[in-house]
């Protein structure tokens, strides 16, 4: 490296995050404009959806325009209303959230396993009244809640899971596909996650008796798909339903991106394997903990640092930010956040979701991320001073 190009690469910014580029993208895109076929439910919806399903072994998957509104139809699905309540962990993104109190059932927030970000299950269990209707659970960082323990609630109080996946693609417990845990499960493809269409979700749906209506509600409350498969010679308003209904140009970009999902995976890996590794040392010498996933199998999706306390935490993403790298932390617990306030409740204080909102700090990564981008990342957190 010449020291022109030392001080160029000194210079760069490294993102949080950046979108992939599958190889097919662009021809994906021109076949779908050169068909005249360019809103939904074409070819690349179609394909796109068989490869979910062989990643994640779901019985049904639609496409939708987002995971956010993969959970509204969750919700509606599941004939949550008012006067329902859903317990959900409070250190999520506000979707889980919204997707509730939408239907006028409150949110019942509960604290997680400091060890990981997930749901904590025995607060679950301590949650549940005669008001409950759902439990929503996420799989933080693609690292697997522990799913037997959340699964013997429900069962135990006949109560559907919602999974949001939105993290954890390809990644299982056990027996367990992520994605197939839940009655219901919200697959997100926003531009941050692994596999992307820009923007665009999924809805996963394993039990088939919901299949039908899931179908209409996509589809503006018509049932338009059994018309396009023959079934009904005209198709007609059958319920509320709304546009959930990913185009056919969003479907084409993550038909390529899923085609390379094996590799995406694999070059995530190579960055989370780095800073797992070559932070050990710096990591136990200054009481900080790494991310270290202690059962399943996760999805890479982020690599995070938790740090001693509040004040450690602003000072390495300060740190950071100086040596032109972005690192960030990770939910306002939605307990403590005016919506959250507005539309929810808790049975007590939530300390460790404060506790760890407080002190992680996500490092950047990405599938394709330069080698010298991992290198400078490592090396300024290093310098970082400590305690």
């Amino acid at each position: 490296m010449t020291i022109d190009q030392h001080h160029r690469l000194k210079r760069e910014v490294i993102p949080f995050s950046m979108p992939y580029s599958s190889s097919n993208e662009l021809a994906n895109v021109s076949e779908v404009l050169r068909s005249g076929h360019v809103h939904g439910d074409g070819i690349f919806t179609a394909r796109a959806t068989e490869r979910l399903l062989g990643i994640t072994t779901a019985d049904h998957a639609l496409l939708t325009t987002s995971a956010t509104h993969a959970l509204e139809m969750a919700s509606v699905l599941l004939n949550i209303t008012d006067g329902d309540e859903v317990i959900l962990p409070s250190f999520t993104f506000p979707s889980a959230a919204d997707a509730v109190a939408r239907t006028g059932a409150t949110c019942v927030f509960v604290d997680i396993d400091p060890a990981t970000g997930n749901i904590d299950p025995q607060q679950v269990s301590e949650a549940v009244g005669p008001r409950t209707k759902a439990i929503s659970i996420m799989h933080y960082g693609g690292v697997p809640v522990q799913i037997d323990a959340i699964l013997s609630i429900a069962r135990d109080h006949d109560l559907p899971i919602i999974e949001d996946n939105a993290h954890g693609l390809g990644g299982r417990s056990g027996e367990h596909r992520l994605g197939t845990v839940g009655v219901l499960a919200a697959q997100s493809f926003h531009d941050t996650k692994n596999v992307h269409s820009g923007e665009g979700g999924a809805l996963l749906i394993n039990d088939p008796s919901l299949v039908e209506r899931a179908e209409i509600m996509r589809e503006k409350g018509t049932n338009r798909s059994q018309f396009l498969r023959g079934q009904v010679d005209k198709y007609s308003w059958v319920q509320i339903g709304s546009s959930y209904l990913m185009s056919e140009l969003n479907a084409a970009v993550l038909d390529s991106q899923l085609a390379a999902f094996d590799d995406i995976q694999h070059a995530r890996f190579g960055v989370w394997d780095r800073y797992s590794l070559e932070l050990e040392e710096w990591a136990a010498e200054n009481g900080v903990r790494r991310m270290s996933p202690p059962h399943g199998i996760h999805s890479a999706h982020v690599f995070y640092l938790v740090m001693p306390g509040w004040e450690s935490q602003t000072a390495l993403i300060s740190h950071l930010r100086a040596a032109g790298i972005i690192a960030t932390f990770h939910y306002v617990p939605l307990d403590s956040s005016p919506a959250g306030r507005r539309y929810g409740r808790v049975l007590q204080p939530l300390t460790q979701s404060e506790d760890f909102s407080r002190r992680i700090v996500r490092l950047p990564l990405w599938a394709g991320m330069p080698e010298d981008y991992v290198a400078r990342v490592i090396a300024a957190v290093v310098e970082f001073p400590g305690r």
